[in-house]
């Protein structure tokens, strides 16, 4: 056999999930794994405002117990319960998060002053993944425009790169997950100032669950979810492209921009349809997961060639 027809191991597992998600799928998704660990829930977060203007009124919202027990979290394990039951081996203090690059202004912040940087407000949010299943959770956090801002971008950052934390004791790590460590993300700088990108701290009014990402995550809503990066230790400006895992390690299957788009099927499975974590019934996948405000960020793109 030929080295180019040997499945990459990363894109095995996602097979794996992917085959999951069919023969098993009427089980799996309505009732996601509750994992042989307790959720554990953290400490509340003081004062958090819902927004109106993001409560999504129409669509029941996930239990905190799906959310926090049906996850991607490669560090943590391949498999959708296994950042649960391995959400303790996560340390989220001390941690700092630097932010460097094309800034006026480069800091390394406290995730305690992140938690006072800005009034914390409740947004509910779509999140969709490409193996065809989505949630709605109301995250806790701030617009990540206003954080940013704190540190006086340059007229030469274009694009901000995150890279998330590797620590030793993370079971991921050690190989089996099949991709490179740090996860790497990134967006345009227009895509990242935008009002709905959100740098989450928290759910539920709550502290955010190690295995959704703790203590400080992005979430990018009209993007499938690998975008929203978790566990965030550095944010870098700068003025070209930067490498994202996905785009670099799978590039025929997850692109830079990652917009959901219901009419760009995954090379091996359709993203036309969706089903809810909790639910028995498929429903259409919107155009950029129901958020028709960000479309004019990709004006004259191909989003075929920009996938």
């Amino acid at each position: 056999m030929r080295s180019s027809e040997v499945t990459p191991k990363a894109l095995y597992v996602r097979r794996r999930d992917f085959l999951k998600l069919g023969a098993g799928s009427a089980i799996a998704l309505s009732w996601p794994s509750s994992g042989k660990a307790k959720i554990e829930h953290g400490p509340r977060l003081p004062e958090v405002k819902p927004n109106p203007q993001y409560a999504l009124a129409e669509e029941k919202k996930n239990s905190f117990e799906e959310i926090a027990s049906y996850n991607n979290f490669y560090e943590l394990g391949t498999d959708k319960s296994d950042p649960s039951e391995n959400a303790g081996k996560l340390r989220t203090r001390p941690w700092t998060v630097s932010v460097e690059g094309e800034v006026g202004k480069p800091r390394k912040w406290d995730i305690e002053e992140i938690l006072k940087a800005f009034p914390i407000e409740e947004r509910v949010y779509r999140l969709r993944c490409v193996e065809a299943w989505s949630m709605v959770i109301p995250w806790d956090g701030y617009p990540l425009a206003g954080f940013l801002r704190k540190h006086e971008p340059t007229s030469r950052a274009k694009y901000v790169a995150f890279e998330t934390a590797v620590q030793p004791q993370m079971p991921g790590i050690s190989g089996f997950a099949g991709i490179p460590f740090p996860y790497l993300e990134g967006l345009r700088i227009d895509e990242a100032m935008h009002p709905l990108t959100l740098l989450a701290v928290g759910l539920y009014g709550e502290a955010l669950p190690n295995q959704d990402g703790a203590p400080v995550r992005i979430v990018v809503p009209w993007k499938y979810g690998f975008k929203s990066a978790k566990s965030i230790v550095r944010i870098r400006l700068q003025e070209t492209q930067p490498p994202t895992t996905w785009s670099r390690y799978a590039a025929n299957e997850y692109g830079f921009y990652a917009n959901v788009n219901p009419v760009v099927d995954h090379p091996r499975w359709s993203q036309a349809k969706e089903r809810r974590i909790g639910e028995f019934r498929r429903r259409e996948t919107l155009m950029f997961n129901g958020y028709p405000e960000v479309a004019s960020l990709y004006d004259g793109m191909d989003l075929r060639r920009f996938y």
